[in-house]
């Protein structure tokens, strides 16, 4: 039986629920790049099915923050995924931030691991400097889904060198993410 993965791009398209937005670079257009070429990686391999909270670039979801984030969770639960990853780009006032970093609901849950491995993954594939794996309980598509759940902060997108990689090679990036899964369910 396929292992179920939920990809869930994180943000709309437009206001409500937009991402950040720095250096002429929308997060939310980079999330959906990264998250259909994450999603087409793994429907090459027969050990997973996938579903994608947004399948084209113009897909909005909900009609505010709250009901943005309650559909995502919602198309999750309502699938049965196996696991859910929440893919989006960080942004900070200080532009020397750098790397990836990854939340989940517990530390003590089966997706501090999963994130540990995809943060590995994109070291790997990416160089991003692993800045860890926090729990994050008060992030509403970490307490609401019923399963498993990692939100992946990339990189910075308000840092130069960031920006650029993630632009420039999104298929690296889901490349990274797609390592991380293969090791969690010991695949590689």
């Amino acid at each position: 039986m396929a292992i179920k993965i939920f990809i869930d791009q994180g943000h709309n398209p437009e206001n409500p629920n937009a991402g950040a937005e720095a250096n002429g670079v929308r997060e939310q257009d980079i999330n959906y790049d990264v998250g259909i070429r994450l999603g087409n990686l793994l429907r090459a391999n027969p050990n997973f099915e996938v579903m994608l909270s947004r399948n084209s670039p113009t897909d909005q979801l909900g009609t505010s923050n709250t009901t943005s984030l309650q559909t995502r969770a919602r198309m999750a639960n309502e699938w049965g995924a196996d696991f859910f990853i929440s893919l989006h780009c960080n942004a900070s006032a200080n532009t020397e931030a750098s790397g990836s970093e990854a939340y989940v609901f517990s530390l003590e849950s089966p997706a501090a691991r999963m994130g540990q491995l995809i943060l590995d993954g994109l070291n790997f594939r990416m160089g991003m400097t692993d800045r860890g794996v926090f729990a994050r309980p008060s992030l509403y598509v970490l307490r609401a889904t019923g399963m498993p759940a990692v939100l992946v902060e990339m990189g910075f997108i308000t840092n130069l060198h960031d920006v650029e990689l993630l632009t420039t090679d999104p298929e690296g990036f889901a490349r990274g993410i797609y390592y991380g899964i293969l090791a969690y369910y010991g695949l590689l």
